[in-house]
Parts: C-alpha cells; structure tokens; sequence
C-alpha cells in the first residue's frame, strides 16, 4: 500500500488477541524477491515471533501464540494475518507485488485470506474515491461498507473476527472520511505558495523555506519512532545520490517530540544522514505540519523553485513514480 495504510492501521493499533491460551502454530512462507532474509509476526502484548529463512530458501517456525490478529513484516512492508488454534499457515507471495499476490493455504487461514483480499480493496478505494467530489465521495464509502458486510457475512468465519471485522469497517469510514478531509486541504494548496518553516539544523543554526528558494524542495516528514519512515531511508539515501549537483534540496523534518532531541541528533548522526536535517518546533503541532493536515507519516512534499507546492502528498522515495517525476523536472 503507498499513501493512507488506513486499515492495516486499524487493525494493528487495535491488536486484540481473543483468547489469552496459547496454540501450536505451523507456519511457512515462500518469497519471491524477498526483501530481506527474515519476517517477524508481532502481535499484543509484545509479541514477537522471528523467523529467518532456511537453506531451502523458505520461512518456517512453529510457535505458541493466542488466537487472535496479528502483522508479519518483512522489514520493509507489512500485512494482517489471523492465527487460530493448531493453523497451518502456508504463505506465498512475490515481494515486488506486496499486497496483490498474498495467499495463504492450509489449515485454519480463511480469515488470513479475508484480511489480505480487504487491504487491496482498501488500497483500490482510496485510490479511486478520495479523487470524487465529496457527495459522490461519501456516496462510494457508504456502498463500500454495505459490501464488506455482505462479503464478512458469506464468509465461514469465527464469531470473534466477525465481530472485530465489523468495528474495523465502522473505523474504516471514519478515518476514510477524515483522510478525505485532510487530502481536500492539502490539494488546495497545490500551486500556491508553501506554507514556511524555521526550525533547527543538524548541523547549527536554523533553516528558512525560504532560504532554499531557486531550487526544487523535497521534504520527508518523519520521526525516529516510525518504522515506516526508518524504511524509505536506504531509499531516500540512493536518490539523494542520484540527484546530487542538480538543482534540488532534499529536507528531512523529524516530527519527534522536544524531549526526544538528543535522539534525533543521535540518529542522524549514527546513520550518517544525508540531505538537510531539521527539528519541527512542535512536534504534530508545529504550523509547517498543520498546514499540510499531516495525520500519518512519512509524508513527502515537492515545493518549486518559486516556493509554490508542487505536490503536497509527493511519492515515497521507494516509489519508482518518484524518479520518474524528478527525472522530468530536472532534465
């Protein structure tokens, strides 16, 4: 998924585990342009289950976990799954085509599949509605709900992941609803002149929107706690180094709290950050953040040479879109 994450969020952020008694699991997983040599299933509570990959290039482990939902990541995406007692979860996918070619077979996986089958129509619809007006807007995510009761309902699932699927959809249309909001705003500000900042430099002092006006601005919004963020770094890091010497700045902006400062200069130095590395003033609440109606992040902007967005909800650096973009305004 690329911009909203909406129900995978809702999903993890609510994380219940339904029984408290553990079961066997057997779990397998073959991947195909894997992303990296382990996945981890996390799940309440602190759960954490890793599993590396073995000398026939699969993911296996049995584990005791309580029945319930959970995430397994790869370190660079994630997905929901649902584990009940004695399943035999046998998972294939190609890593390149994340959420599209996730199956699950085997024992005790159907609600698994209904998991992974809802986040592509999730994606679909933010990808098609928030585009609508917002009468027809409001219309779509009406109907949409109508339709993942009917198709929760055919389905020969538990009562309990019934009942948590029907407060997901109900969670679903309000953060749908409130993203839509915030899209709105941030759209109208495209071609109009950025919102400003002055906040603290890595390296001393303080640095102006202004003060980089002449060039193109692409601007990462981020904190050190957010894993997502942490994963479009090696990314941002390669176009950072593809672009050098044209004409554009790369501005990373930690939305970290003040307390967390010494972090953030830690990490940036650890990491051997790149680009122009700034603190927001109030972390969520600093006005730059604000203006843009950030909710989630990471969030990227484009602002141009005159200091006008360009685009205020920009492609991820992972996103090959990006370099495709970059490539047409810096020819």
């Amino acid at each position: 998924m690329n911009k909203l994450f909406i129900s995978g969020l809702l999903i993890f952020s609510a994380l219940n585990v339904i029984g408290q008694t553990k079961n066997q699991i057997k779990f397998t997983a073959k991947i195909t342009n894997r992303n990296s040599d382990t996945l981890v299933i996390r799940g309440k509570d602190n759960f954490k289950q890793v599993i590396p990959i073995n000398k026939k290039e699969v993911f296996a482990a049995n584990f005791d976990a309580p029945k319930g939902f959970y995430v397994f990541s790869d370190g660079t995406e994630s997905s929901n799954l649902y584990l009940k007692p004695n399943s035999e979860v046998n998972l294939t996918m190609n890593a390149k085509e994340f959420d599209e070619t996730i199956v699950y077979k085997g024992k005790g996986v159907d609600e698994s599949n209904f998991l992974a089958q809802q986040a592509l129509k999730d994606e679909k619809f933010q990808a098609e509605a928030f585009a609508k007006e917002p009468a027809e807007f409001a219309s779509l995510l009406e109907a949409k709900k109508k339709a993942d009761l009917e198709n929760l309902g055919k389905g020969n699932f538990e009562a309990e992941f019934k009942t948590a699927l029907q407060h997901n959809f109900e969670s679903f249309n309000q953060y749908a609803a409130q993203e839509y909001d915030r899209a709105s705003k941030a759209n109208k500000l495209k071609g109009k002149p950025s919102p400003g900042f002055d906040y603290e430099n890595h390296k001393g002092g303080k640095t102006k929107l202004s003060d980089l006006k002449g060039k193109y601005v692409y601007i990462d919004l981020w904190a050190t706690w957010c894993a997502p963020c942490r994963a479009e770094i090696p990314y941002l890091q390669k176009i950072e180094e593809k672009y050098h010497g044209k004409n554009i700045e790369f501005v990373s902006v930690s939305i970290d709290k003040l307390k967390d400062n010494e972090k953030w200069k830690k990490f940036v130095t650890d990491k051997n950050l790149g680009g122009i590395q700034l603190f927001a003033d109030k972390d969520w609440e600093s006005e730059f953040v604000t203006s843009y109606g950030v909710t989630g992040i990471p969030r990227f902007i484009i602002v141009d040479p005159q200091g006008n967005v360009l685009s205020s909800d920009a492609d991820r650096p992972s996103s090959p879109a990006l370099q495709t973009q970059l490539d047409a305004l810096l020819k």
